[in-house]
């Protein structure tokens, strides 16, 4: 798959403004891979910026038999824990909508990040091309459990994560490889405190979230932050 390096990016007035863009591109993307594959397959980030957008789609009307929902990352917690990604993304959206239980694919994170990495990574083993990919930013330039300085095995799809910077220290991710292989990669940004990610992405320092791409190219929605 070739991979387009370019990275659009999008500025918002308000809080409001970018939650209510990312909900219509990512309605928009489900309709156009409904219309081509028969379903949607999203990844989900977690983080206060989604929650926001997972809570519009709560009230969204959509076609939600076709939805099939990923994580991007979680931390190897009890499933129950209110740090999990899979448990705020049920509560803000998951658990409103009619999206089959079988389609809303969890992370196992709380199997620990070396048997819940393989268990995931089962999950994904034939998985076609996803349409699109949800990711943050940290204020390290890290995105999913992808972290400056820490290499991560490319070989698999699912990888296990030790020695986070931020705790818990042992997570699971997504590896780059797997998601780079997405039509649509959409991140949202806000807050004062990525600036200076969004800087050092914009003079092309290589912090992890620059790593992901997508035959599509980047779409960073941006809010709180100065494109200098």
């Amino acid at each position: 798959m070739s991979l387009n390096s370019q990275t659009r990016w999008h500025t918002f007035q308000s809080q409001d403004e970018i939650n209510q863009a990312a909900l219509q591109r990512i309605l928009a993307a489900a309709d156009e891979a409904i219309a081509k594959h028969g379903n949607f397959l999203v990844v989900l980030a977690g983080g206060s910026t989604p929650k926001a957008v997972y809570q519009l789609l709560a009230k969204a009307d959509a076609d939600w038999s076709k939805w099939h929902i990923y994580h991007n990352d979680d931390r190897c917690l009890p499933a129950d824990h209110a740090e999990r990604n899979s448990k705020m993304a049920r509560e803000a959206w998951l658990n409103h909508v009619a999206i089959p239980q079988n389609q809303i694919h969890d992370i196992p994170a709380e199997l620990g990040n070396v048997e819940g990495a393989k268990a995931y990574a089962q999950t994904l083993k034939g998985v076609r091309t996803f349409d699109l990919v949800i990711l943050g930013l940290g204020e390290d330039g890290h995105t999913a459990s992808l972290f400056p300085g820490q290499l991560v095995d490319n070989t698999a799809d699912v990888v296990p994560v030790y020695n986070s910077p931020k705790p818990p220290a042992d997570r699971i991710t997504i590896s780059q490889d797997r998601l780079n292989n997405t039509n649509e990669v959409m991140f949202l940004v806000t807050g004062a405190g990525k600036q200076e990610a969004v800087d050092n992405w914009r003079k092309g320092v290589a912090i992890p979230a620059k790593l992901i791409q997508s035959p599509n190219g980047v779409d960073v929605y941006c809010f709180g932050v100065e494109l200098k």
